[in-house]
């Protein structure tokens, strides 16, 4: 048995350090070419992108620069959304300070309300004590007079 097909001479068995040169020499021309892929795309719609990108086998140039294209696109949409949602939580907790300060102010006066509606009760009671108090001096003097009337006659 031979193993002709692994031998030098045939240059099918290749040394390992020139493997991994050519391994570099290939991710950075398929770095480039991916680059110069993405800056294509930049210009393209979603749809195409993704088109493309399903078009394509994962791993190729193409397949990996939609990819990136979608990636990078999506990360300004996250960008843009988490700069809107700083800016209406701002707004939320200015608002919510704002209702604080209001509703600090509105328990205050009903407290006043409260303490004016308490006098207002003490008032009424002291005019009913008046009003029952003026009532019976009335009829003491109705009593009065009318005694005085039939003691005279």
């Amino acid at each position: 048995m031979t193993f002709g097909y692994l031998s030098e001479s045939r240059g099918w068995l290749l040394d390992s350090r020139v493997m991994a040169v050519m391994n570099e020499e290939t991710t950075v021309v398929g770095a480039d070419k991916v680059h110069a892929l993405v800056q294509l795309l930049r210009t393209r719609s979603y749809e195409e992108i993704r088109q493309r990108m399903y078009d394509n086998p994962p791993g190729s140039p193409w397949w990996s620069a939609c990819k990136i294209e979608l990636d990078i696109r999506n990360g300004e949409q996250i960008a843009a959304a988490l700069s809107a949602t700083s800016r209406v939580l701002e707004k939320l907790q200015g608002s919510t300070q704002h209702f604080e300060q209001l509703a600090e102010t509105l328990h205050e006066s009903t407290k006043e309300v409260l303490e004016m509606l308490a006098g207002t009760k003490e008032a009424g009671r002291r005019l009913e004590i008046a009003v029952y108090v003026t009532i019976g001096i009335t009829l003491v003097q109705l009593f009065n007079l009318i005694f005085e009337v039939f003691r005279k006659r």
